[in-house]
């Protein structure tokens, strides 16, 4: 029903910067809110950055000043800039979708979730 497709991971030194990328796809009407977490080896999934259809924002202290979340609403995709990246970056982001309403089945919201970028952050 609904896609999601993440891309622009990759290895980067510390102090480099990376841009991800989340397009979704399917029979989109509308996707409330957006977002990226991620997972580091051993540890739980984190919130990194969230951004609602009207634009607003909200980041974990850890990407504050450092990661700028952005959407293009027309599109269906989301990016994530990341600056000034620190080897504790290194994982796997995963794109999100939340309140998906679909013209398949209007009145439902579904929530979807991408496979998943890894990003290497060298030190």
């Amino acid at each position: 029903q609904v896609q999601l497709v993440e891309s622009g991971g990759g290895l980067v030194q510390a102090g480099g910067s990376l841009r991800l990328s989340c397009a979704a796809s399917g029979s989109i009407l509308s996707i409330n809110v957006m977002g990226w977490y991620r997972q580091a080896p051993g540890k739980q999934r984190e919130l990194v950055a969230t951004i609602t259809s009207d634009g607003s924002t909200n980041s974990a202290d850890s990407a504050k000043g450092r990661f700028t979340i952005s959407r293009d609403n027309a599109k269906n995709t989301m990016y994530l800039q990341m600056n000034s990246l620190k080897p504790e970056d290194t994982a796997v982001y995963y794109c999100a979708a939340l309140g998906v309403q679909l013209r398949t089945t209007p009145g439902r919201a579904l929530d979807a979730w991408g496979q998943g970028t890894l990003v290497t952050v060298s030190s």
